[in-house]
């Protein structure tokens, strides 16, 4: 039998003291702690994730739409720690396999995750006992004092080669954001990227005075993205026809079309105004261990199982 690395051990062990720290910090501060179910009916429509089917089910890419319905029967604050699918994601820093870590609150908003995602990085840390202060890889990241706050259209200004509304305009966004910005955040303190583009948000609040954009962020350490959160949509008509939206762009991409999920959209007509953000267990262990991959914090990756 092959013995484990105690490099490998290691990772597991500061990955595990993480988890039970985001359970301590999650339940300190009132939250419940919900178990959704993972095969799922229906899911997200979402143009840029290729879902994982079994039999006439979809296993879930994110436990996002049951949360949502928990809040509209009456659940104020909650979070769950669950494993998510992906179909064709795999590298140094994805797998099929994912672990998520999802909490929404009654009457938050994206601003309010951003304080939250603050609060609980700087939690784990001092469980970790890393004294204000995350080394990873050759990087020495801050996590004391203010963090960075960037929005997408000053990114584009200070990094790309080309404005937003160009990279909009020629579908050059993502390539842009992959490889001239990411690299450039959280490298010395954690960063938020925020507000988002409309038009890639489709289950966010638009911002009030300017619609064009919406209260969308995602979150940085290292020039790695750990966590995507936003101000929920409650509108289940405006839903609905982002739905279908996302659908058009799947079948002109060649790709199914997945089924609205219209039990989630006559729950939306009740769900009260909140916040959620879905944050990436997996890459988040990977820099509390200062690990180069992922294949380090998982106990079996998918090729040797």
């Amino acid at each position: 039998m092959k013995k484990t690395p105690e490099s490998h051990y290691r990772h597991l062990e500061i990955r595990s003291f993480m988890i039970q720290a985001i359970r301590d910090f999650f339940t300190q501060n009132n939250y419940l702690e919900v178990d959704t179910p993972i095969r799922c009916p229906s899911i997200i429509p979402e143009a840029q994730i290729d879902p994982v089917t079994t039999e006439d089910c979809f296993l879930q890419a994110s436990p996002e739409l049951c949360m949502k319905r928990l809040l509209s029967r009456g659940f104020d604050k909650i979070f769950q720690i669950c494993k998510c699918f992906r179909k064709n994601e795999r590298s140094s820093h994805h797998l099929p396999e994912l672990t998520l870590l999802e909490w929404y609150a009654k009457d938050h908003t994206y601003l309010d995750l951003m304080d939250q995602c603050q609060r609980l990085i700087n939690f784990i840390a001092a469980r970790l006992k890393l004294e204000n202060r995350i080394i990873y890889q050759d990087k020495l990241i801050h996590t004391a004092g203010p963090w960075e706050r960037l929005t997408v259209e000053r990114a584009f200004d200070i990094y790309s080669d080309k404005s937003l509304t160009k990279a909009l305009e020629d579908k050059s966004f993502d390539e842009i954001l992959s490889f001239q910005i990411e690299p450039h955040l959280g490298n010395t303190r954690p960063c938020f990227l925020h507000d988002y583009p409309a038009s890639l948000a489709s289950l966010a609040e638009l911002l009030p005075d300017n619609p064009a954009y919406a209260q969308r962020f995602e979150f940085y350490i290292a020039g790695i993205e750990l966590a995507n959160g936003f101000t929920e949509l409650t509108d289940p008509v405006e839903q609905q026809q982002r739905f279908e939206k996302e659908n058009r762009i799947r079948i002109a991409r060649n790709k199914a079309l997945i089924p609205v999920p219209d039990n989630f959209l006559k729950d939306l007509e009740t769900m009260p105004g909140a916040a959620g953000i879905a944050m990436g267990v997996d890459r988040l262990a990977m820099i509390f261990s200062n690990a180069a991959s992922i294949d380090n914090v998982v106990a079996f990756t998918p090729e040797i199982l």
